[in-house]
């Protein structure tokens, strides 16, 4: 039986008023992504990067064009409905990390739940084990102010992960940590990709994080073009491939 892709658009197009004329940003995009296949979105700034992913993750809508998540149209629902579909489907990493400053860990890691109604004891149980799963067991009760970047960034993580969802879109997760902290993020996210199996579609300036990738799209012109050949290790000076593991 045909699988269903985790994310399919379809001629997806996105202009923005600006002057006499409309600003094309994404001319006729189609794309698939696979269930459990990671993808990297390269590009100059400023070609619309986030812009894409903002549709793909229904936060945003085309000026025409689809997105399906899982088979789901984003364009042929409601709001309620487009809610629950990124609640369901759906886990979003940004740059910044975005908790909620007045919350611990636990309670940031267990909002997606809480959404759904969960029991309280459920959802708790649920966090406190993912948090657990990205190395942040003694963290559970601390504020976003007391951690560092880098468990602000795991918790986040933890967040997108909670819902077990079928697609990750990651929006230069690791762009505002250091090398050594962003390797750490990159590899968790790796893992828990292999372990739960959650498509990962990442925006990112670091070909480092692209050669990690099953497949690199370099976004250029308001389309997409395959760049998989350069973002191979043999392609990168200093760079060892590892896009198969």
């Amino acid at each position: 039986m045909h699988e269903v892709p985790a994310i399919e658009c379809r001629g997806l197009c996105k202009s923005f008023a600006e002057g006499a004329a409309p600003l094309e940003v994404l001319k006729g995009i189609n794309l698939i992504v696979a269930r459990g296949e990671r993808v990297a979105i390269v590009g100059p700034s400023g070609a619309g990067k986030t812009t894409l992913l903002q549709l793909l993750g229904g936060l945003d809508t085309a000026t025409s064009g689809q997105v399906l998540i899982c088979g789901q149209d984003m364009a042929a629902t409601g709001d309620a409905e487009r809610g629950r579909i990124r609640n369901q489907h759906l886990g979003f990493v940004y740059q910044f990390h975005h908790l909620l400053p007045e919350f611990t860990a636990l309670e940031n890691v267990a909002m997606p739940l809480l959404v759904r109604r969960e029991s309280l004891d459920a959802v708790r149980a649920r966090a406190r084990q993912v948090l657990e799963r990205v190395g942040l067991a003694d963290r559970l009760e601390h504020r976003p102010g007391e951690l560092s970047g880098g468990e602000r960034q795991r918790v986040a993580v933890a967040r997108a992960l909670v819902t077990e969802p079928a697609v990750v879109l990651a929006d230069e997760p690791t762009g505002n940590l250091d090398r050594k902290t962003g390797d750490n993020v990159l590899e968790l996210l790796l893992t828990l990709n292999r372990e739960v199996g959650a498509s990962l579609v990442i925006v990112t300036h670091d070909p480092r994080i692209a050669s990690r990738m099953n497949r690199v799209l370099r976004l250029t012109d308001g389309g997409l073009e395959d760049a998989t050949a350069d973002y191979r290790g043999d392609a990168l000076p200093g760079v060892a491939s590892a896009a198969a593991s």
